[in-house]
């Protein structure tokens, strides 16, 4: 009952603040909070499974074929955009691991540009410390969409950027959502996510599952708001209650190099958005919005307050949030074969 009342807490106050991830975040210090205080609980393996398929089920929602259509008209832009800061985060991680920093490769599964919820997941089927790769990611999701917002207000963005929130318990086509329930918790969750033995397959499978069903027009993916509140809660305590005091420390002294490699990569996709301007005519808040490395759910909101291109912005993250999803696991290896990693904090 503490967990749930102190995670509604800082979730409404996170909300007030219009951060992103405000549900994932406030539910994930709530039970950071209370492990560190010397509270012993635990959620078990299930309930995380099945939500890592709710996930992988809004994954796959937000492929569709105008997405992928706008990344085949100007594929050369994209490929620049999406490799350039690939390498750039990839460089950052691979110093931060270099430097022990942070142990194992959880530098390089926190250094990726996008995907936090997946690449959280991932990591943890991989081996790394899921705990600190967390720290990692959404420490820049906060950072991202703070510095995005501030350069939406400069350019183009007078009014608002919160979006009206969604009905919590919208009408249902009942006949998709039992069939997405059944991708996420049946097929991709309880059985084949994880008797395939795919790293993270409980994510990946209804992703993949569903992206292909919903391109053939065979479903049509509903995930109520509730739905995913639960699921994001789950996430949120599953790893915020595998904190204790010495992660804590240890992430407190880490804390200032973890800021300065993300303000880089922000800044370094600046510049890009710069070089895209000039070189290819894009409009400046759409060329930021685009390169900007992360947190794709608050750039969709500040993109669609203003007057940014936004199926543009969408397609270039959504191509690199698909590439970073295939690239990461062959970088954790190469970094893993490469370096003599310490030990972490227990």
């Amino acid at each position: 009952m503490i967990l749930v009342v102190l995670s509604a807490l800082l979730v409404f106050g996170l909300t007030l603040l219009h951060l992103p991830a405000a549900l994932l975040l406030g539910s994930m210090a709530a039970a950071i909070l209370l492990a560190a205080g010397g509270g012993n609980l635990g959620l078990g393996m299930w309930p995380f499974t099945l939500a890592q398929g709710v996930l992988g089920c809004l994954i796959a929602h937000s492929i569709t074929a105008d997405i992928l259509g706008e990344i085949a008209a100007d594929w050369p832009i994209f490929i620049v955009g999406v490799a350039a800061v690939i390498a750039v985060s990839s460089i950052l991680g691979w110093w931060l691991a270099k430097r022990q920093i942070l142990p194992g490769t959880a530098a390089i599964w926190g250094s990726a540009p996008g995907a936090a919820s997946a690449m959280m997941l991932m990591a943890e089927a991989h081996g790394a410390d899921v705990r600190l790769v967390a720290v990692m990611l959404y420490l820049r999701v906060v950072l991202v969409a703070l510095t995005a917002s501030v350069v939406a207000r400069l350019w183009a963005l007078p009014e608002a950027i919160a979006a009206a929130p969604a009905p919590l318990f919208p009408p249902l086509d009942w006949l998709h959502f039992a069939l997405t329930l059944a991708l996420a918790l049946a097929l991709g969750g309880a059985v084949l996510g994880r008797v395939s033995r795919i790293p993270a397959g409980a994510l990946l499978v209804p992703l993949v599952l569903g992206a292909l069903l919903q391109g053939f027009g065979l479903l049509n993916i509903v995930l109520p708001p509730w739905l995913l509140a639960a699921s994001y809660a789950v996430v949120g305590w599953s790893i915020g209650l595998r904190f204790n005091r010495p992660i804590l420390m240890y992430v407190a002294r880490a804390l200032p190099r973890i800021i300065a490699s993300t303000m880089l990569l922000i800044g370094f996709c600046g510049g890009l958005a710069v070089l895209l301007t000039y070189t290819m005519g894009i409009e400046p808040l759409t060329a930021y919005l685009a390169t900007s490395p992360g947190g794709l759910d608050s750039v969709a909101i500040i993109a669609a307050s203003s007057q940014a291109d936004l199926a543009f912005i969408m397609a270039m993250q959504t191509a690199r949030f698909l590439i970073v999803l295939l690239v990461s696991p062959s970088l954790a290896r190469f970094a893993a074969s490469r370096l003599n990693f310490q030990k972490g904090p227990d």
